[in-house]
């Protein structure tokens, strides 16, 4: 994963001074870099009984379809609130300055379910922790097989949030 690490950018004072974001849009635009991504998750989990990768908003979504393409299974989608169009459970969470919310369709998921949960970057840990809950809380017998992560900014700690759950992270920083 060298590589692909390589690849991916930092842009400083994005969104707001002081952060260096990680750009993962090189890594996207380059088709050797992401099929080599995703082939990693792939074999990762092709022996694994997988049911469904959950992806979270937004750019979890990427890595969620592509992953659940490779695999032959569902994919589903955890948004913001007002962004679907059905029935909805919802958690919220709290920020450092707020709070936020993530939903999912009351339909998503169906006991007995092996999932994958998804996104790119695993930060400070509160979005995923939100979304496993709202999992765990509104669907019976989910199996949630592990929560991956593109990039890990490990001196964020956001691993700590989510102790319960086993955790797969691509790249550290």
């Amino acid at each position: 994963m060298e590589s692909v690490k390589q690849i991916i950018r930092d842009i400083p004072d994005f969104p707001k001074e002081g952060i260096i974001f990680k750009d993962i849009t090189p890594l996207l635009g380059d088709p050797v870099a992401f099929q080599k991504t995703i082939n990693s998750l792939k074999d990762r989990y092709a022996d694994k009984p997988v049911d469904a990768v959950v992806g979270v908003e937004a750019r979890g979504f990427i890595f969620a379809s592509a992953l659940a393409y490779a695999l032959g299974t569902g994919m589903i989608m955890v948004r913001k609130p007002g962004k679907l169009p059905y029935k909805t459970f919802q958690e919220t969470y709290s920020l450092e300055y707020g709070t936020d919310t993530v939903e999912i369709h009351q339909d998503a998921l169906r006991s007995g379910q092996n999932i994958i949960v998804i996104d790119d970057v695993l930060a400070t840990g509160g979005t995923l922790s939100a979304t496993l809950d709202l999992i765990q809380k509104n669907f019976e017998n989910i199996n949630i097989l592990e929560a991956v992560f593109l990039i890990e900014l490990d001196f964020l700690k956001g691993r700590e949030k989510l102790k319960d759950t086993p955790i797969y992270s691509m790249i550290h920083y």
